[in-house]
């Protein structure tokens, strides 16, 4: 049996999928609500910061209601919800890095060029995992391109630069937002591989019996709550 969920619908205690589910759900809807009553104790110039964090972990929150629900009733990954999910909130996040960086001198088309990188990363990926499995490896390849080029705008580019110019505290934050999406946001290039491993090249070494929805589930509450309490911080520490 391949799910655990009950006809009556009752959880059992060793059903890990549904468990992280119902967490992640609770969990991002209470970083929310943290973070929208915060916005009015919050200074002018890191509020709009402080309501996006809200706003990503308020769609992931929802979000993972629906795919709670999905996954009691199919017993398989929500695949479409997920994407849909990442599809607004991860263009969201990396807004935030235009955000503390926007003192400093930030313009709009370094946003842009964030958002633009984090759609092309989010649709080639779901394009080669649901649409086009056969191609998993040409699309996963711009897919990471993408990603990489996230990367290195963060680490190495115009983020680092702008980030080092703005001060110590926006330097910090731009450093602890940075590891979550080079080590974070590592654990959805591993989920690709291992849901699109049959019939690649890495089928070998990426099928390795792992459940990835239980680590989508919490990867998905750290990276995003992690997210807006780095920003929360730096609201504090640069107020």
């Amino acid at each position: 049996m391949d799910h655990l969920f009950l006809m009556s619908g009752k959880i059992l205690p060793t059903d890990y999928v549904s468990f992280t589910f119902f967490i992640g759900t609770m969990a991002m809807m209470a970083a929310a609500v943290f973070f929208f009553m915060e916005v009015g104790n919050t200074s002018k110039e890191w509020r709009t910061s402080v309501l996006v964090s809200g706003i990503i972990t308020f769609i992931a929150a929802v979000h993972y209601y629906y795919m709670r629900e999905y996954y009691a009733n199919y017993s398989e990954s929500p695949t479409f919800f997920r994407y849909v999910d990442w599809l607004l909130t991860v263009p969201l996040m990396c807004v935030e890095f235009y955000l503390i960086t926007k003192k400093a001198g930030a313009k709009s088309s370094l946003l842009w060029k964030m958002i633009l990188a984090s759609v092309v990363m989010l649709v080639t990926g779901y394009w080669g995992e649901a649409v086009a499995p056969a191609n998993a490896t040409l699309w996963g390849t711009l897919s990471a391109i993408a990603y990489f080029y996230i990367v290195y705008e963060i680490w190495l580019g115009d983020v680092k630069k702008l980030a080092t110019s703005a001060g110590s505290a926006v330097a910090s934050a731009n450093s602890a937002l940075g590891w979550f999406v080079l080590v974070g946001w590592a654990i959805y290039p591993l989920g690709y591989l291992i849901g699109t491993a049959e019939g690649q090249w890495y089928a070998s070494f990426a099928n390795i019996g792992i459940k990835m929805d239980i680590v989508y589930n919490i990867a998905d509450a750290i990276n995003k709550i992690g997210f807006g309490l780095v920003i929360y911080s730096l609201s504090r520490k640069a107020a």
